[in-house]
């Protein structure tokens, strides 16, 4: 297990989380891949940073923008073809969710819904002054895609129900979206009524370091390029990254778990490839 890899001396410093955490970031990882797409994951996924390069342009009003962002991490969370609608808070009204029946992939361009014209659409409600910090409605938006795809895939994930609020956190890390996760992991809890919908915002459940740990862990297998991450990543953040990418570096080349040993696997082909 995790222990004979991560032991480390009083004088070194301490692994990022403990190991009860990484084994369960690796088992959802795992579980992610088997469950979530995985072809899509190592094909199509990338790291999707907060700026300008991710999310361009401008709009002729708040909703317009909104759409455009709504897009954005449909795109990237390869969900686009999906009955995913974006309403403003005034019109959602809760409804039970349909359940989808895919003919083929779940993911990307060659996802087909079978049932797409008999199901009504699964509403993610929205408010105006969510715009004001879009980095935080990224997370929000993002937060809620995560849920409908581990949802509608009904497959229970490692750590089981209790745990189904950390997962939805982890699937988005998963889906490339770690840098905003990690930075939108501290929710500031002020604000007035105008400015500040709390029931609008992303409810963090994966703490601050765990979820350093899912994005340093896309970084390795999806041999992303972590200069960009510096710049983009809180200040406070960058440093636990950069030691918790080298933990699973070293973890990745010396593991013999049997489920772990699968995204060494596919790792280091990856990188052959490449």
């Amino acid at each position: 297990m995790l222990s004979s890899l991560f032991k480390v001396s009083p004088f070194q410093n301490q692994p990022v989380v403990d190991e009860a955490s990484r084994a369960w970031i690796f088992d959802s990882f795992v579980w992610c891949i088997e469950q979530l797409d995985g072809d899509f994951f190592y094909q199509h996924s990338e790291l999707v940073l907060p700026n300008n390069s991710f999310y361009p342009g401008s709009a002729s009003s708040a909703v317009a923008l909104a759409d455009i962002i709504f897009a954005n991490t449909l795109k990237y969370s390869g969900m686009s073809s999906w009955p995913i609608k974006l309403v403003s808070n005034e019109n959602f009204y809760p409804k039970a969710m349909p359940q989808l029946l895919f003919k083929t992939a779940l993911r990307g361009d060659t996802c087909q819904i079978a049932n797409q014209v008999e199901i009504d659409t699964i509403d993610i409600p929205f408010h105006v002054s969510q715009l004001n910090q879009p980095q935080d409605l990224i997370a929000y938006l993002v937060q809620r895609k995560a849920g409908i795809l581990v949802n509608q895939r009904g497959v229970i994930a490692p750590g089981g129900k209790d745990a189904f609020a950390q997962t939805v956190d982890l699937v988005a890390c998963f889906m490339g979206f770690g840098v905003i996760f990690a930075n939108t992991a501290y929710q500031f809890k002020g604000g007035c009524g105008s400015c500040n919908n709390r029931n609008l915002n992303r409810q963090a459940a994966l703490p601050e370091l765990e979820t350093v740990y899912a994005l340093a862990l896309f970084c390795v297998l999806k041999g992303s390029d972590i200069k960009p991450v510096k710049k983009a990543l809180k200040a406070h953040l960058y440093k636990p990254f950069r030691r918790a990418h080298k933990e699973i570096s070293q973890y990745l080349r010396e593991t013999t778990h049997p489920t772990h040993a699968l995204l060494a696997l596919t790792n280091q082909q990856l990188l052959t490839n490449n």
